[in-house]
């Protein structure tokens, strides 16, 4: 299967060419450094592109500030990963080994002339993504979960990590590790805690503090106006952001939870074109994301949208869910849909205690060797099915209706039903949940009245309700939520809707396709139409 990015230890290295670094050398400064001295600060902002004329440097590791594995960077290579491309703060610090001479160049210039030499942007950012995938699978981070054994608080950081490809490392409570971390960030005792580099304690422990400690919720000015603002950051809108940025447009995605969107939850695609071995959602999508960067969009995650106005100028104002306001000519509305929350007594309590949206590599972890249950009977659900059974000693799937057929691809149906370990119950619903601290059982209605099945995870994949009530009035719906556009609601192209400026793609416009597919080819022919908009 494909993955985000190429294999660091397998790459042929490719240097950047004289002409690339001469460009460089016209808008960048050359900074002598000792030997010891710092060249990036570990958790400061990722303002310069490091270039190595002479010397030599390592990688840091903030938890450490010692070396950060075995290799070094020497001449013509460069420090940094895709923190860069976000303008995030870095992950990891850059220390001289020996005397080097530095090329410093300011991110701004440094991503305007990837924008204008195509081939030295793709040695960058292939090398920049190679190296999170690195971090990723070594989990060498700044970031450290303490406790996501036994809080749900920290489940839910842990997962907001994953799907953002955050790369985190866990440590029990109980551990010798676990104490000594405590101690280190001044704590009593050992208890669940997030922690950044050395001793930075993360209070309160969530993904919005999370994204504010690392620069991911970009600050946006109050003055700030941008061509467009896209909100929702699924397979639409992200191919919506790599052509605005690809057409010169200032853009900014929104996104609520994870760059992929729903998309995002799916462990394995194998029907998208280009993949033949398949792809999971979260890395498709994230291809799309520093594609997007590349050309100089920006992303802000986790950020809800609130509300929506238009002033007398015609500017579109986004209210944002921490307060701020983001203001643009055009607006791209990619939100989706979301599974919808089950009417179960104690539903909210048990998320994230055995009650889950999403079955990738963190959730799958919490249940491994146990059985577990999937409502849902479209492809997400078969594909999460499919997954969980690595790890599970079996999966249940639960269908209200009579059969599969209709709602999931037939490849995928004969899959689920050749496999040992699934079974697909169909006319079968949840009526109740069980469990004091964590889910214990379900109570099922079904075929054979009512029945109790003993589980260590409910994942819940069924309903399309549309993001849509941020969308104030201003946009006419359909009677499900949905939004229509197109010349029948007065939109002057296909994916307009009814007010000028505001287009829609994806799951969340009335009539569309529900494929990933479709919501990238839509994402990206709406282009144009915003592009004539913005230039009007």
């Amino acid at each position: 299967m494909e993955s985000f990015a190429a294999d660091l230890k397998t790459m042929v290295r490719t240097p950047l060419e004289d002409v690339h670094i001469e460009a460089m050398r016209k808008v960048g400064l050359v900074s002598l450094k000792k030997a010891g001295a710092i060249v990036q600060e570990p958790g400061a902002a990722t303002d310069q592109f490091h270039f190595v004329l002479s010397g030599e440097l390592e990688p840091v590791d903030p938890r450490t500030n010692e070396r950060m594995g075995s290799d070094t960077l020497g001449p013509r290579q460069f420090f940094g990963d895709l923190q860069f491309l976000s303008g995030g703060k870095s992950l990891a610090g850059a220390r001289a080994v020996v005397d080097s001479e530095i090329l410093c160049v300011p991110r701004d210039d440094m991503l305007r002339l990837m924008s204008d030499m195509p081939e030295m942007s793709d040695i960058i950012v292939t090398v920049l993504a190679a190296r999170r995938r690195r971090m990723l699978e070594v989990s060498g981070s700044a970031l450290t979960l303490l406790g996501a054994e036994s809080s749900t608080d920290i489940r839910r950081v842990a997962s907001f990590a994953a799907r953002n490809r955050i790369p985190y490392r866990e440590v029990e409570i109980g551990s010798d590790e676990g104490h000594e971390i405590a101690a280190g960030c001044g704590m009593e005792t050992a208890g669940p805690a997030v922690i950044f580099g050395q001793g930075h304690l993360i209070d309160p422990p969530t993904p919005e503090a999370v994204a504010a400690v690392i620069g991911l919720d970009l600050a946006v000015s109050s003055n700030e106006l941008f061509d467009v603002v896209i909100v929702g950051g699924g397979p639409a809108g992200v191919a919506a952001a790599v052509y605005a940025g690809a057409e010169g447009l200032r853009a900014l995605v929104v996104e609520d939870l994870a760059i992929g969107g729903q998309a995002g939850t799916s462990s394995r695609i194998e029907n998208y074109m280009g993949f033949p071995t398949g792809i999971s959602g979260g890395d498709l999508v994230g291809r799309g994301e520093v594609q997007a960067m590349k050309f100089g969009t920006r992303f802000a995650v986790p950020r809800r949208a609130a509300s929506l106005t238009q002033c007398e100028k015609k500017r579109f104002h986004v209210a944002l869910d921490n307060g701020q306001s983001v203001s643009a000519r055009s607006l791209i509305v990619a939100t989706g849909v979301q599974y919808r929350r089950m009417p179960f007594d104690r539903l909210e309590e048990l998320e994230g205690a055995g009650v889950y949206y999403a079955a990738t590599e963190v959730e799958a972890r919490w249940c491994r060797g146990s059985e577990v249950a999937i409502i849902g009977g479209g492809n997400s659900a078969g594909q999460a099915a499919m997954y969980l059974t690595r790890t599970c000693h079996h999966v249940h799937v639960l269908v209200r209706g009579d059969a599969l057929a209709s709602s999931m691809s037939d490849y995928l149906l004969s899959r689920l039903e050749a496999h040992p370990k699934i079974t697909i119950h169909t006319g079968t619903q949840v009526n109740a949940l069980q469990g004091e601290q964590a889910l214990e059982a379900v109570t099922l209605s079904g075929p054979d009245g009512t029945t109790l099945l003993e589980i260590a995870a409910l994942f819940v994949m069924v309903g399309a309700a549309p993001n849509t009530q941020w969308l104030s009035g201003l946009v006419d719906l359909d009677d499900k939520g949905f939004v229509p556009t197109g010349r029948d609601v007065g939109g002057r192209s296909q994916y307009e809707t009814s007010r000028a400026g505001v287009f829609a793609v994806g799951d969340v416009r009335s009539g569309s396709v529900k494929r990933v597919a479709s919501g990238v080819g839509e994402g990206s022919v709406v282009m144009s139409a915003v592009w004539a908009h913005v230039h009007d």
